[in-house]
């Protein structure tokens, strides 16, 4: 009978613990589309609300830029995102910090010249005062097929 009791107890702190870490992942996931739909419409206000202040925000090309400069160059058109797409999108929590790594494909304008992107994107966020805001991000260019 004790093991049934011990079994039944780790059984139901196994499912909170999941269902909590499950909360934030989707918190998170909520975070990372607002981020997609902010660079889509170039949305200054948007963009400031999720980047944190110390953003180090780099660019497949290797261009790193702060959050003002991140802000300005998708709000003045410079870097226009037209569409987004992101696939294999994986996040891990850890306490107050969490890790995104997705596939992103986008359709841009920048400065007036179509284009397309294929990029791999490892964004950091940190919850600030109940809100995910991102910290960090670097993409790099998808790997030629070998």
């Amino acid at each position: 009978m004790k093991r049934i009791t011990f079994f039944l107890a780790l059984l139901m702190f196994v499912n909170i613990t999941v269902k909590a870490q499950s909360k934030s992942e989707k918190q998170v996931a909520a975070a990372v589309e607002f981020l997609k739909k902010a660079m889509i419409d170039g949305s200054r206000e948007s963009l400031e609300a999720i980047a944190g202040e110390k953003l180090s925000y780099g660019h497949s090309g290797g261009k790193v830029e702060t959050k003002a400069e991140f802000v300005e160059a998708i709000a003045n058109g410079s870097s226009d995102f037209v569409s987004i797409d992101l696939s294999d999108q994986t996040i891990q929590v850890l306490g107050k910090t969490a890790i995104v790594r997705h596939t992103l494909t986008a359709t841009t304008n920048d400065r007036g010249v179509p284009g397309n992107v294929h990029l791999h994107i490892l964004t950091v966020w940190q919850k600030v005062h109940g809100k995910w805001v991102m910290i960090a991000r670097q993409a790099v260019k998808k790997p030629l097929k070998q």
